[in-house]
């Protein structure tokens, strides 16, 4: 079993190479422009994550090698997997897990945690605003055809209350680190957030593979978030519901990418997976299709888009929802977590606006900033991004994982023309940040150990209070210098290590 080594003061003298010894991490460079999630400039571990490199560094390669291996073969075995829609080999992929794991220090999350928590109780007051009172369109500090704008927001909510009055009941804000060592907020997920059942497994995992690590290194749990999750949609359930509330998930099938999450979800927090077909709805009440008959529904987990949540509200060529549902939820007869109509609140046109929802609703200060954001909705802000595309981040507002998205700096000169010309024809649909160089972690590639960026989604969840699982899914990119860390552009993952200690 590995040891803690004892090199005392002498330690803050050594180089990197002397620090780590012959082991893992020998002759291991922290990228010369990142932030580093491990060393620190002079090549020294962080104070919060010292024991775990000392641990680590004490192995060999093979050893190492060794445990990657035994990594891989429970992630083929367990079938953790994802899909990627547009690659024609197959579309099922073992999500790839690098075992170096991604430290925060408690000090840090500690302010994390409070602007997480600042940000989605403001995007909650928004939602409920927008489709209410609209002071905050009223008072000009959202220009109102923004919002009316976006493909988000549904006019079917205006006047109405969700039960206990929440929208986002889960969300995932992605966040990165600068330069500087500062978290900046990239983006809100508010409808269907994916990609905690990765954290979950990658925990597992990483405990199978070093068992005595976490007894020294005094890492926060993870495994709560079932009970956690299925606790809180239990206490915002509808007037009525049973004791305990019935809860599902809705899933729209095997073949959607996320479906090794919904099983995997709903295995964990002990309901029922379920399809379209397996609802009804009956004088504006959902029912379970049982072998013992009807079962009422109280809440519904649902990671179906809005669009195909009711064909008789919403598209009426959905298979994948349930006739009638969105008339039971107007009825305040069962929950829908998340809310339909959050996707307003998560549109990347609106994001640059959450710093502004937080001072008109909480009269307070942002205590997590976002990444400057150029809306090519305004003319003065598309000219700006049309002159610089060479030195812009281009995002399309309703495209998530990593589509649709220009890296000007990389691009070639047919793609901008191209980006240039759909800017010009829909520029509601688009928005510009600067490049971030994004923090980065030692990383297994095939020349060993190197520097690979990261991000960070943590997940924020809220019932009757919020909570926020400590950590999160730090996403890595494989690929020497790519920003880009979604797994459906060939990224993966780490384990993310909040500590118990460290400023």
């Amino acid at each position: 079993m590995l040891q803690v080594m004892n090199s005392g003061t002498a330690r803050q003298s050594q180089s990197l190479d002397s620090a780590a010894g012959p082991g893992l991490f020998a002759g291991y460079r922290p990228h010369p422009s990142a932030w580093d999630e491990l060393f620190d400039a002079s090549g020294q571990p962080h104070p919060h994550c010292r024991t775990l490199v000392d641990r680590l560094g004490e192995l060999r390669l093979d050893e190492f090698q060794q445990r990657r291996a035994g990594a891989d073969l429970t992630f083929t075995t367990q079938g953790i997997t994802f899909s990627v829609y547009s690659d024609r080999r197959g579309v099922e992929k073992i999500f790839p897990f690098d075992l170096v794991p991604r430290t925060v220090a408690a000090s840090e999350w500690a302010t994390l945690e409070s602007g997480l928590l600042q940000r989605i109780y403001a995007l909650n007051l928004f939602l409920h605003d927008v489709y209410h009172e609209q002071r905050i369109l009223k008072e000009g500090i959202i220009p109102a055809e923004l919002v009316h704008g976006s493909m988000g927001f549904r006019k079917e909510m205006i006047g109405f209350e969700p039960p206990k009055g929440q929208y986002i009941h889960v969300c995932g804000t992605d966040l990165v680190r600068d330069p500087a060592g500062r978290f900046l907020v990239l983006e809100d997920n508010g409808r269907t957030p994916s990609g905690v059942s990765y954290v979950l497994e990658n925990r597992l995992v990483m405990k199978k593979v070093f068992p005595g690590l976490f007894r020294s290194c005094q890492v926060r749990r993870v495994e709560d978030y079932p009970q956690r999750l299925r606790d809180a949609l239990w206490s915002v359930a509808p007037e009525g519901a049973g004791n305990p509330p019935c809860l599902v998930l809705l899933s729209p099938g095997p073949y959607n990418s996320a479906y090794f999450e919904h099983s995997f979800l709903a295995r964990h927090m002990g309901i029922e997976l379920v399809f379209g077909q397996d609802l009804f709805v009956h004088d504006d009440r959902v029912y379970l299709k049982t072998t013992r008959g009807p079962q009422r529904v109280d809440v519904i987990y649902r990671r179906i888009d809005d669009d195909f949540l009711d064909p008789e509200a919403f598209r009426p060529d959905s298979l994948l929802g349930v006739p009638g549902l969105f008339r039971a939820y107007r009825a305040g007869n069962v929950t829908l977590a998340n809310a339909v109509g959050t996707g307003v609140a998560d549109d990347k046109a609106i994001y640059p606006f959450v710093e502004d929802m937080i001072r008109f609703y909480l009269t307070e200060e942002p205590i997590l900033s976002n990444v400057p954001t150029h809306i090519c909705a305004r003319p003065k802000d598309c000219a700006y991004v049309l002159d610089r595309l060479d030195q812009l981040v281009v995002k399309a507002v309703n495209e998530s994982g990593g589509y649709g998205m220009l890296m000007g700096h990389l691009a070639g000169d047919a793609e901008r023309a191209e980006f240039r010309d759909k800017i010009r024809a829909n520029p509601r649909n688009y928005i510009a940040q600067p490049v971030v160089t994004l923090s980065a972690c030692p990383t297994w590639t095939e020349e060993g150990l190197a520097p690979r960026h990261v991000d960070l989604r943590p997940y924020i969840v809220t019932g009757k209070a919020s909570w926020v699982l400590p950590g999160g899914l730090t996403r890595t990119a494989l690929v020497k210098g790519s920003l880009v860390v979604n797994s459906s552009q060939g990224g993966g993952s780490k384990d993310t290590w909040v500590m118990e200690n460290g400023k």
